[in-house]
């Protein structure tokens, strides 16, 4: 639970005029009932071999295999789009309210949940991407565009693309292929699509950051937590069980480690702040 002491850093938080960053990974999606993708539910079979997510979530396989890679997405899309926001992405939204231009929501889910929730598009980085959206391959132009509605519903996993499907999988601009705008494990992060700059710069403003349901496995939030804690500021860490983060916050100024769902333990921080 939230200890008093911590309550109380909240709280002189709220009163003040600094800037709050929260950094949202898997844990909060796993509430809504959206698997994690690196357990059973990620493995993808293509004939008599079992690939595991690091090998469908990369542009090397997407080049060799593009209609397998676009189903295993498109699969993922139909599950994403089952899902609800949870209390946890309520009061998420309540923060952006209560805090205005000083709040900021970096998050590594690809679910579009977020902003289903009512988080807004200005405030929030999507570091990984949007499973929701598609880009050119050929980088005819930076756009993004969504899915098309007709590649939205359920869908089985065995199921081979039709040709309607792959017309509406075509770039509206060029008509040549496109491919699920998400960062893939064989690639960088950059500014354009992922804020990489702009996560860094928002880290070094930061006087408190909430960490939610991430293990600190990728590169650029585990840069945007070091960030933070060098230039003072407290994190605080909230998760199922212990993590890098959570020792993170523990040794950061006025840090702590909440353990427990984040469905629960969020909209308790929301309130806080707003007494």
């Amino acid at each position: 639970m939230i200890t008093l002491e911590l309550k109380k850093v909240l709280q002189n938080f709220a009163q003040e005029s600094g800037r709050i960053t929260i950094l949202t990974g898997a844990g909060i999606s796993a509430e809504s009932g959206i698997p994690t993708f690196r357990g059973p539910e990620g493995y993808w079979t293509m004939g008599s071999k079992e690939y595991r997510p690091q090998e469908m979530a990369t542009y090397r396989m997407f080049i060799k295999t593009p209609d397998e890679v676009w189903k295993w997405y498109l699969y993922r899309i139909s599950i994403c789009g089952e899902a609800k926001p949870n209390p946890g992405h309520i009061a998420l939204v309540e923060m952006e309210n209560l805090f205005k231009n000083r709040f900021t929501l970096i998050t590594q889910n690809v679910d579009n949940l977020h902003l289903r929730a009512g988080n807004s598009l200005t405030n929030t980085f999507q570091i990984h991407g949007n499973i929701f959206f598609k880009r050119c391959v050929n980088e005819c132009s930076l756009k993004v565009y969504p899915i098309p509605p007709n590649l939205m519903g359920k869908r089985e996993k065995s199921r081979a693309l039709t040709d309607t499907e792959r017309r509406s999988l075509q770039c509206p601009e060029c008509g040549g292929p496109t491919r699920p705008h998400v960062l893939w494990f064989d690639e960088i992060y950059d500014e354009h699509y992922y804020r990489f700059n702009s996560s860094l710069k928002v880290a070094k403003e930061t006087e408190l950051l909430i960490v939610v349901g991430t293990s600190g496995t990728t590169n650029l939030p585990a840069q945007i937590a070091w960030e933070v804690k060098q230039y003072g500021g407290i994190i605080v860490d909230v998760n199922v069980e212990n993590n890098p983060f959570s020792n993170l916050a523990l040794t950061s100024k006025q840090g702590d480690f909440i353990k427990g769902p984040s469905s629960r333990i969020l909209p308790h921080i929301s309130q806080i702040f707003k007494m």
